[in-house]
């Protein structure tokens, strides 16, 4: 199963010793990275430098604070978002600055490398995704290709999706387990799935914020996950027309 953790592999941007890729004159962008460790930010902030000398680049260690440096500063043209923050939940913070910040590119710098993880980050907007593992080369790489409109993502991360009602780890296959939601699950499933807070589940279906809980924590015990990440993999390959279909004729 996959987790939103942070591995303990050494961060490698920069390389001590690593020579400047060189860029085109006049590469004068402005960007922000959002990460809460500072050592990990200091390191990208400075292969940023070396590789763009007129970049201006701003840091936030938290989703709050990124927001507030969006909103204040209006030329930015591209985040640089870490997914596995302190009190960032999956994917919530990739979605609150897509949806606050729709025409900001999002550049994820992670320390995940699962393609599945690869496959839902762009899935929620995201215009590519860099393994913190990854060299300077191809943090470089990325930025220049996402700020001139097109996806990056590494060689090896892009790998093929898992086959539909494909059983893992000895579990029934999804559509099998997705069978033992009741009505009301599967509505919270389907929001789930569209990156929404357990405060707008609750003010959309009209009940309280417990009623969700609950309804979340008995979808994570049927499809035997332990995250709403976990939730949105394990049904990335559903066909939800058809369970929409299915739901308004119940």
């Amino acid at each position: 199963m996959v987790g939103l953790t942070r591995p303990a592999h050494e961060v490698s941007l920069p390389r001590p010793g690593e020579a400047p890729t060189p860029v085109a004159e006049g590469s004068d962008m402005h960007l922000i990275i959002v990460d809460d460790h500072p050592l990990f930010r200091e390191a990208l902030s400075s292969a940023v430098r070396l590789a763009f000398p007129a970049a201006e680049v701003e840091e936030a260690d938290g989703i709050e604070s990124a927001c507030a440096v969006l909103s204040r500063a209006r030329s930015i043209d591209l985040t640089l978002l870490d997914l596995t923050m302190q009190g960032v939940n999956g994917f919530d913070g990739l979605i609150a600055i897509r949806t606050r910040f729709p025409r900001i590119p999002v550049l994820v710098v992670s320390g995940l490398d699962d393609p599945r993880i690869v496959r839902e980050a762009l899935a929620h907007g995201a215009a590519g995704f860099v393994p913190k593992a990854a060299g300077k080369p191809v943090l470089i790489r990325a930025i220049t290709d996402v700020l001139n409109g097109a996806v990056f993502v590494p060689d090896g991360l892009s790998g093929p999706a898992e086959a539909p009602g494909r059983s893992k780890g000895g579990k029934p296959p999804i559509a099998q387990r997705i069978a033992e939601l009741t009505p009301q699950q599967i509505r919270v499933l389907l929001m789930i799935r569209q990156g929404k807070l357990n405060k707008q589940i609750a003010h959309e279906l009209g009940v309280g914020d417990s009623t969700v809980k609950a309804h979340v924590s008995e979808i994570l015990r049927k499809l035997g996950v332990i995250s709403r990440t976990q939730i949105v993999i394990e049904t990335a390959n559903l066909d939800y027309d058809h369970i929409l279909s299915e739901l308004s004729s119940s």
